[in-house]
């Protein structure tokens, strides 16, 4: 019989030979999740002797992590805006770095975010982007479009279980193509990364994620160029255009906003110094 240090112990070695970064942390976060315990309880009940089933679950899970398997997919959820989203292979894994969309475009928005907006996420993903902009806007609606049945279909899930599904409205569409109305707030975490980039990607990213949602080909600026272009007739007087870009194209993107029309275009960055996001409004 195994206890949980020795399956933490033995999952954490695994890991490490595979390169995983965060060995450790990883293991605990699989022994938890098997076990149903946080990883201040796995690691004070060390001494528990572990049942066999659940040792084979947790070396089962190991191998994908060893794998390179990104635990969001693993574990099947991840918080974002300190809100819980369900993750699986349809979708990108929420990251830190989107946070900064979210905390710029509440900046512009100020006192606004009291007021009956109507918000867009195009490429919403898991929503978790529109989800944690109308957490944050009570009198607001939004809705959500992704070009992917499957990740539609997540981030309908992920709002149900927010109690958002009374105010926003997931869509499978292409970008603004279909969309009636206008906006105030128009947010976007488009697939960004050059064609050329792929290749060197982390293989939790590269061999797990949806391509689709990671790379539009060519320059990596297909998508902002596409949803610029649709703009017009769905952006409001004064709406909020704002989109997360990568690292280097923080320029390109505000010379195609300014050429669409966009004022008032600016950058932000994130906690890593690196402009994450870039924003504009329409003009009225």
């Amino acid at each position: 019989m195994s206890t949980l240090k020795q399956v933490v112990n033995e999952a954490a070695v695994r890991l490490r030979m595979a390169g995983v970064e965060g060995p450790r942390r990883d293991a605990e976060l699989i022994a938890g999740h098997v076990l149903g315990l946080d990883r201040a309880q796995i690691i004070a009940r060390g001494d528990d002797v572990v049942a066999v089933a659940d040792v084979a679950r947790v070396e089962a899970l190991a191998a994908e992590r060893a794998a390179r398997r990104p635990m969001a997919q693993i574990l099947g959820r991840r918080e974002f805006w300190s809100l819980p989203f369900k993750v699986t292979a349809a979708t990108l894994d929420p990251r830190p770095d989107t946070e900064t969309l979210v905390d710029a475009t509440l900046g512009v928005i100020g006192l606004g975010r009291w007021k009956p907006l109507r918000l867009l996420d195009l490429g919403t993903g898991t929503g978790c982007i529109l989800a944690a902009l109308l957490s944050e806007c009570p009198a607001a609606t939004g809705i959500g479009v992704d070009a992917s049945p499957e990740a539609a279909a997540v981030a309908s899930e992920n709002i149900a279980a927010l109690g958002l599904g009374a105010r926003a409205e997931i869509r499978v569409g292409d970008w603004c193509a279909g969309l009636a109305g206008t906006f105030d707030v128009i947010v976007s975490n488009p697939p960004y990364i050059p064609e050329a980039q792929v290749a060197r990607l982390a293989p939790e990213v590269r061999l797990f994620e949806p391509r689709m949602a990671l790379t539009p080909g060519g320059d990596g600026l297909g998508a902002y160029r596409a949803i610029l272009k649709g703009l017009h007739g769905i952006a409001a007087p004064g709406a909020i255009v704002a989109f997360e870009v990568g690292q280097g194209q923080a320029d390109d993107v505000a010379a195609l906003m300014s050429a669409t029309g966009l004022t008032a275009v600016t950058q932000r960055h994130d906690l890593a110094g690196i402009a994450r996001v870039v924003l504009g409004q329409q003009g009225g």
